[in-house]
């Protein structure tokens, strides 16, 4: 008892009356831990593990209890609302080194203080155990609330691809085109780089309807509108992964070969010079991409059809349009890639030969003179070695003859030489220039007188009394045999000495038992010439029967 009072009084007492006063509040900072320390530790270190500062409060350190409650509350005012990026990696970071300090420190606290009040260390281990559910729950929790912004992240993509398919889709698809490529991107990324999202498995719908939209023109008819549209949908493959088109990868093949066709049986027969084309194009094309498509092996036997077509269509109102139709099928046929479609173009070609025949005498019959001569000149210059040159010469003489005297050409020349007698007309040149006549009515042809050696012009008023009557003189002459008829002559002097001369024609019946003389001259006119009277036009040709004069 002694030894005991002896440490009651050095070690408690203040005063005379023995009281005893109450133990600290917290362990001495030296010397071994209290009983029980180790649970406590981990219990304060578990209770802050939790974020919410309560190893801290157990404690009594409420002004670090403070720091994780600001700590956590700057977290979730980072983190809310979830974002589909979730929270940035350096607050994360920040705020798990945080909890870690705060737990590393509230068990060093822990250890080295007696805890007041009368918690039980074990139940408080339990209590923290439990409690970190709270931030692994929330982390779960936030988790898909993050996953759940990034689907409707996505499907917001997906709706502005889907608004770029619409807005494309009232254009022209080269004005579209750049619409539709963003629209496609959007589609290939949530395809290609987020392949289990919602939004993901609506591609395929999106990629259908945009394959809609971009071929509108194929389903609406407008083969050659939906040639490049459907040209740009076969490529895509080359940049978007198979597995995301699925079956529409090779959709637009057969769609493409049968717009190619189409299009370009269109435009067969065009000259090919304007925005159409004449079908060579896109029948090459598809000659060349689908050689064994059903379109492809019925090209041949279209252009086929359509030179028949043309040719019948030779003997028909229209054989100049119908001739230049096949020579522009002969064309197409002889550059395609596919020898059953070349030899096609000898038909057409050989078609065009009887056309060109067929249009100058259609051209003929409509008074188109100048271009009748034209045509059936050029016709006889091609083709030397078919039959009807002869005709076409004759044809374009009447032509040439009727452009200036239209009675010439109110009927073809014949095809044959009429039979019975002939008349001898003889053409003298009184003129100093070389003189080409042409004459058409029961026979056509054509002679040229040389130039006159010695001859002159005359005044209006000598022509008809001296031309072709100077004594000893040798004039020019050409010596026609004519059956009876009706007959047109066309006078076309030379130049040189004339060079300003008029042609002038003329026409004339030719009987029976007659001989005929006629002589060409050339007159000189003045508005001052006083033996004339004064006409509205001062260059006129002075013609007589068989008779003829020419002014300049």
């Amino acid at each position: 008892m002694e030894s005991g009072d002896r440490y009651g009084v050095a070690g408690y007492g203040s005063g005379g009356d023995g009281a005893v006063p109450p133990p600290p509040s917290h362990a001495p900072s030296v010397g071994p831990p209290p009983p029980g320390a180790p649970l406590r530790a981990a219990a304060a270190a578990l209770l802050n593990l939790t974020g919410l500062g309560l190893g801290y409060a157990l404690l009594g350190r409420w002004g670090r209890a403070a720091v994780c409650w600001a700590a956590t509350a700057v977290l979730l005012w980072v983190a809310l609302p979830a974002d589909p990026d979730g929270v940035p990696a350096g607050v994360l970071v920040g705020y798990l080194l945080i909890l870690v300090l705060a737990a590393v420190d509230g068990g060093r606290i822990a250890r080295r203080s007696a805890v007041g009040g009368a918690w039980r260390p074990g139940l408080a281990v339990g209590l923290g155990v439990v409690l970190l559910a709270v931030p692994a729950g929330g982390a779960v929790v936030y988790g898909s609330a993050r996953d759940e912004a990034r689907e409707q992240m996505l499907l917001e993509r997906l709706e502005s691809g889907d608004e770029r398919v619409a807005t494309a889709s009232g254009q022209p698809f080269e004005a579209a085109k750049g619409e539709y490529g963003k629209a496609l991107d959007v589609y290939r990324a949530l395809g290609e780089d987020h392949p289990g999202s919602r939004a993901a498995k609506l591609v395929p719908d999106r990629l259908k309807a945009y394959y809609d939209a971009v071929s509108a023109p194929y389903a609406k008819k407008r083969h050659c509108e939906a040639v490049a549209p459907l040209t740009y949908l076969r490529t895509l493959p080359d940049s978007v992964d198979k597995r995301v088109l699925g079956e529409l990868a090779a959709w637009p093949d057969t769609p493409l070969a049968e717009s190619l066709y189409a299009c370009g049986v269109s435009r067969l027969g065009g000259s090919g010079s304007g925005s159409g084309g004449d079908g060579g194009t896109e029948l090459g094309e598809l000659l060349r991409t689908f050689p064994e498509s059903a379109s492809a092996r019925r090209v041949a036997p279209a252009i086929d059809e359509r030179i028949k077509d043309h040719v019948t269509a030779l003997k028909g109102a229209e054989p100049c349009t119908a001739t230049e139709v096949l020579r522009g099928l002969g064309a197409t046929a002889s550059r395609l890639p596919d020898d059953s479609v070349k030899k096609l173009s000898a038909d057409a070609d050989e078609g065009v030969v009887d056309g060109v025949y067929a249009c100058g005498v259609d051209q003929f019959k409509d008074e188109k003179f100048g271009a009748a001569r034209t045509t059936l000149t050029d016709f006889a210059r091609t083709y030397k070695s078919d039959g009807r040159v002869r005709q076409a010469r004759n044809i374009a003489i009447a032509a040439e003859i009727a452009d200036d005297r239209p009675a010439a050409g109110k009927r073809l020349p014949p095809s044959k030489r009429p039979g019975g007698a002939r008349m001898e007309l003889v053409i003298s040149n009184d003129a100093p220039n070389t003189v080409e006549v042409l004459y058409t009515g029961p026979v056509t042809g054509t002679v040229t007188l040389r130039a006159c050696a010695g001859c002159e012009r005359y005044s209006a008023s000598e022509g008809p009394r001296r031309a072709c009557k100077a004594s000893g003189r040798n004039y020019p002459k050409a010596r026609l045999q004519l059956p009876a008829g009706e007959y047109h002559f066309l006078y076309k002097h030379g130049t040189g000495a004339a060079a300003r001369v008029d042609s002038y024609s003329s026409g004339t019946r030719v009987q029976p038992g007659y001989t005929y003389t006629s002589c060409t001259y050339v007159i000189e006119r003045s508005p001052f010439d006083l033996d004339l009277p004064l006409l509205p036009d001062p260059i006129q040709p002075v013609v007589s029967p068989w008779g003829a004069g020419s002014s300049r």
